[in-house]
């Protein structure tokens, strides 16, 4: 059992450890934070703390460090949060605020956040398999061209450019809008996929060659608003925090990169009583990544769907900032894309 002094101690030596990244000792304990003890009474706190397997000796050093269950212990009793300054919140709005759509804004999120935390940033896209279509757009660009553009009730937009064996004219055009817009708006993606499949059936002999044409990039957008992705920034700052890691950080950048990896690591994670999901070392090593720490923070969209934005970084990281700067940011996020 620890005591309220003792997790103090843990709390300080987290601090002062994440700060400098030097092991801390009793000595400089007693002179940087007033318990009003001796600093024999601090190392038998520490000795304790030890014994818990809380902190441990990196070396022969007299400094300590704490564990991934001291870190736990730290996150689980953290109480103040360091709340952003006033720039920082003038930031989040005023960047994000100025997005055109759902892509624009989930890429300057990412961003923002990775500069707010200097730790890799992670936005997943809402959960676009529960999404459904708001409204399918075609614009002649010539005779023969279109942009075919499927838009969701999640906000997201998907557009690709057509090419038809024929030409086609304005009524064409309207008549297909109408028909496929008729057919697939307020279905789920998968429906919505199987409707396109026979979409063509509709149409008499001449206009289905064109049609299909456009039935099938139709089901090529709406399969791909299907597969679930997040939006990476900031990976560089894993190698800014290189020394952290034991040995090399090949293995958590690979990870970084393989996102069905991240997105079941997220699907995993359990929020606290706040919203917020924390998952420290040794429990991300069926991920590959133990050497690691991850914050994250659901946020809604639109269209309701719910999806999960965070950062990750090494386990000797600046907690109740991050923290911080996740909620903040999911906060602003959920309102922006409510509005929207």
């Amino acid at each position: 059992m620890v005591s309220e002094r003792s997790l103090e101690v843990l709390r300080v030596i987290v601090h002062d450890y994440v700060a400098s990244r030097e092991p801390v000792g009793s000595k400089s304990i007693v002179d940087r934070h007033s318990f009003g003890v001796s600093a024999a009474t601090i190392r038998n706190d520490m000795a304790l703390l030890e014994e818990e397997e809380l902190i441990v000796a990196p070396h022969t050093s007299s400094g300590r460090i704490p564990t991934d269950k001291g870190y736990r212990l730290f996150v689980d009793h953290l109480a103040d949060l360091k709340p952003l300054s006033p720039a920082q919140r003038q930031a989040i709005e005023t960047f994000l605020g100025s997005s055109v759509d759902l892509d624009d804004v989930l890429a300057r999120t990412v961003r923002l956040l990775s500069q707010l935390t200097q730790q890799v940033a992670l936005v997943q896209y809402p959960s676009l398999s529960q999404a459904k279509v708001r409204h399918i757009e075609l614009v002649a660009l010539t005779s023969t061209r279109l942009l075919t553009v499927v838009i969701t009730d999640t906000g997201h937009v998907e557009q690709r450019i057509v090419e038809l064996p024929v030409a086609a004219d304005d009524d064409f055009l309207a008549d297909v809008r109408a028909r496929v817009n008729a057919s697939v708006s307020g279905l789920g993606l998968d429906e919505a996929a199987a409707r396109l499949a026979v979409f063509t059936e509709q149409f008499v002999a001449d206009r289905r060659v064109s049609v299909a044409v456009i039935a099938a990039t139709l089901a090529e957008q709406v399969t791909a608003n299907r597969q679930e992705k997040l939006i990476i920034a900031g990976a560089a700052n894993l190698v800014r925090t290189e020394g952290d890691f034991a040995g090399s950080i090949l293995p958590v950048l690979e990870a970084v990169e393989e996102q069905v990896v991240l997105l079941r690591l997220f699907s995993e994670m359990q929020a606290d009583e706040h919203g917020i999901s924390i998952s420290i070392g040794r429990e991300n090593a069926p991920f590959g990544l133990a050497e690691t720490s991850v914050l994250a923070s659901g946020y809604s969209s639109a269209g309701g769907a719910v999806a999960r934005l965070g950062v990750l970084g090494p386990t000797r990281m600046d907690y109740s900032s991050n923290i911080a700067a996740v909620r903040a940011v999911a906060r602003y996020l959920s309102k922006s894309l409510g509005e929207s």
